[in-house]
């Protein structure tokens, strides 16, 4: 047989081997920073200037500088671009460095075309660039780990669409007949993202000239598609892609092979099928029907078993290998990184049961188990990649093996650092949000006594923090020095015979699987088929059945200038914080003021696009916030959260104080609204929104002067009229209408009224 002669492009895996730790460091950098801010909140004023003269700051004590800020460094949207950058430039980049190195040589043969390669790199760099830009100006949609406004999410789709093309044509040219077990992970992979993206990411845009816009879900079919989405972007970004990394790059860094050939094959068709069930679990006791709930506990408490297949897979293909573990600081990486991944795997499904979900949800318990597989699971297969990498590519040894130890021993202490008081911080916080006094009041009814409880293990997480960010900059130092020592070499010359067409009907005593290897188009029909399934199951009926979401006849749409208001509370990423989702709990309907029994419900949320249920109380849920505090009380705490609230940790937010309100799209919202979405609005509303605003805006003002005359009298001085066109005003409007609706003693909903 002909012996073919060809290059790998080891060009495009240095590319994306760059990217990643740049973006690396960025991403610790940015959730070091968030870390920081949460039991230091003063940090922008520190930075920018501050008009507390009990606060240290590097400006001149004038709060300008803040203000000039608009926002872009407040926790928010800090929150924001750490959680994108790591998943999206950190995690995404190391396997697409990965990939384009491990599929060549697993297929004997360059990539189908270097043009691809490149366009897909420069696309995939240039989405977090503007990601970065668009977060830090407030653009955002607030999604969980889907921020990216509308034209970011074309681009990464289109980018996304471009890796297929040259994944797929690479193996149609392959010279090896079966796929290996890796490759069948990045098909899965592949699919399942783009099915994921496109879906959860329909939106409608306000213009095609702007980046404002609404998703095409809302209330409770907005929260299904987002956790369908959120979950499983853990399982097919995070996971999935990352595991095929491990059945390739472990093995060949312990010189065995995988352990069990049987064991990859239940540990891939089992994950991807049961993984994409199991969204509803981040919903335990809110508004989503009862029996998506109940499925999305049975199949996440069924990952356990092929998710523990794959870590035990990975594992004992080290057998007959562990001293190598003691001596080779790859094989440490990878052996720390197959164990968090089992040990998430399990504590996911156990936060699934609804025992442990209404004592952990909400809490920093699940901030603790996300990074225990993110810096464990995500950042020490990268690491250990990268260790892997740098040496064959710069054709040397690694510059410093000592280097690499102390990497992972202080990216091990920052992993114990953080998880292990995020873990105790959860538990206290669940148990004490839940603790009535003898009488029947809440023991802990200032939920400020909640959060200084914990600040204690907010600094542990610091520290834990700085541990592995400082392994990260050593690593960086080993791999300047180790390219620097060595010589890259960007063509490596292979050989290989040219593979023989045999058809592609199953040879007599040909294993069903092995036949399925060679055909990669069935491979990756079924495996479409198998993720459909569950997406199916659960999507459909959701989205479909009217009566799946009872319509309240109290609830009304939001007016004009709440709309606006609620489009500022998206922009400063407040539901990174705040909740707007009360289950059926006594602590909960007792602290957040719920008024007979009235815990949320379905039907409340069918105006919000998108939906700002939440995953993380940091402060209070806001749900039945309308009322609850007079209009000067938001006006002061927006302005200074400690002058209202002693010890608070939320940051300030001087600007919406001093930024004019920009009502140029309202109208629009509204005709958006009402035309593409079916809300309620009459022409003469729309025809009056501005004297509408102007209406509620002065109503808002009345009253904070009446409240307080402090305020009253710093706006004694000033023009008339310049306080109700301020952003605060809007922004109060929206807080003190949610959860107005239904204070009532009868819930008319569709089937009684």
């Amino acid at each position: 047989m002909e012996t073919q002669k060809f290059s790998y492009d080891n060009s495009i895996v240095r590319a994306f081997l760059y990217a990643t730790i740049v973006f690396g460091l960025i991403g610790f950098t940015f959730g070091l920073t968030a870390a920081l801010m949460l039991f230091y909140p003063e940090l922008p004023e520190f930075l920018f200037g501050t008009d507390d003269t009990t606060i240290r700051s590097l400006s001149s004590g004038n709060i300008q500088g803040l203000i000039n800020t608009h926002g872009a460094f407040g926790f928010g949207r800090i929150r924001m671009l750490h959680t994108s950058t790591v998943i999206f430039a950190f995690v995404c980049n190391i396997v697409y460095t990965g990939i384009y190195y491990s599929l060549q040589r697993l297929l004997k043969t360059r990539m189908y075309s270097d043009t691809l390669s490149w366009l897909h790199f420069w696309t995939w760099q240039f989405m977090i660039v503007a990601t970065f830009v668009t977060f830090f100006m407030g653009i955002n949609t607030s999604k969980e780990y889907a921020e990216h406004e509308w034209p970011i999410d074309i681009l990464i789709a289109f980018s996304w669409i471009i890796f297929g093309i040259n994944m797929f044509l690479t193996i149609a040219k392959r010279r090896v007949r079966h796929l290996y077990v890796a490759i069948w992970f990045y098909i899965g992979t592949w699919i399942a993202v783009a099915m994921l993206h496109i879906f959860n990411n329909l939106e409608v845009p306000l213009s095609f000239t702007g980046w404002k816009s609404y998703s095409a879900y809302a209330g409770v079919k907005d929260a299904i598609v987002q956790w369908w989405y959120g979950h499983n972007a853990v399982a097919f970004v995070l996971t999935t892609p990352v595991l095929g990394l491990m059945y390739y790059f472990l093995p060949k860094a312990a010189d065995r092979p995988v352990f069990s050939y049987k064991l990859s094959i239940i540990h891939f068709w089992s994950l991807i099928f049961v993984y994409i069930w199991a969204g509803p679990h981040h919903l335990q006791y809110t508004a989503l029907p009862a029996w998506a709930q109940a499925v999305g506990t049975g199949f996440s408490i069924m990952l356990i078993a092929p998710s523990w297949g794959g870590m035990l897979n990975g594992l004992l293909t080290l057998r007959g290998a562990w001293d190598k573990v003691r001596e080779n600081p790859i094989l440490k990486f990878f052996v720390v990184a197959v164990t968090c991944y089992g040990m998430a795997t399990f504590e996911g499904p156990l936060l699934a049961t609804k025992n442990i979900n209404k004592i952990g949800h909400f809490t920093d318990w699940v901030i603790g188990h996300v990074h225990l597989g993110a810096l464990g699971w995500n950042g020490f297969m990268a690491f250990g990649v990268i260790y892997y990498l740098v040496p064959i590519l710069w054709r040397t040894k690694l510059w410093s093996v000592k280097l690499a130890n102390w990497h992972f021993w202080l990216g091990t202490l920052g992993i114990i650092f953080y998880a292990v008081p995020m873990y105790i911080a959860g538990f206290t916080q669940g148990l004490m949000w839940k603790q009535f006094n003898p009488d029947g009041t809440l023991l802990w009814k200032n939920w400020l006594d909640t959060v200084t409880a914990i600040i204690p293990y907010y600094k542990m997480r610091f520290a834990g923090g700085l541990f592995y960010i400082s392994g990260a900059i050593l690593m960086v130092v080993n791999v300047v020095a180790t390219a620097r020592k060595g010589s890259f070499q960007k063509e490596v010359p292979a050989e290989a015979p040219a593979l023989a067409n045999i058809g592609k009907n199953r040879k007599e005593g040909e294993g069903t699987h092995l036949w399925l290897e060679r055909t990669p188009v069935l491979l990756g029909i079924l495996s479409f088929i198998t993720i459909s399934i569950g997406s199916s199951v659960e999507i459909i009926p959701t989205l479909s059945l009217k009566k799946s979401v009872p319509t309240i006849s109290a609830v009304k749409p939001y007016s004009p200038l709440e709309l606006e208001g609620r489009d500022i509370y998206i922009r400063e990423g407040c539901n990174s914080c705040h909740s707007q989702m009360i289950r059926p709990f006594r602590d909960e309907i007792t602290r957040f003021n719920g008024k007979n029994g009235q815990y949320s419900k379905a039907g409340e949320f069918i105006y919000d696009r998108p939906f700002l249920w939440g995953s993380k109380r940091t402060g209070p849920d806001l749900h039945r916030e309308g009322g609850k505090n007079p209009s000067s009380w938001h006006y002061k705490h927006m302005y200074n959260p400690r002058s209202t609230s002693a010890g608070s940790i939320m940051p300030r937010f001087p600007w919406l104080i001093a930024t004019n309100l920009d009502r140029s799209k309202m109208v629009d919202k509204m005709l958006l609204m009402k035309n593409t979405f079916d809300v309620p609005y009459t022409k003469p509303q729309v025809d009056s929104a501005n004297a509408w605003a102007d209406n509620q805006a002065k109503k808002i003002v009345k009253d904070i002067f009446s409240e307080a005359a402090d305020l009253k009298d710093a706006y004694a001085k000033r023009p008339k009229g310049e306080l109700e066109k301020k952003e605060i005003v809007a922004l109060i409007s929206y807080l003190q209408r949610l959860g107005t609706d239904i204070k009532t003693t009868e819930i008319k909903t569709a089937s009684n009224n």
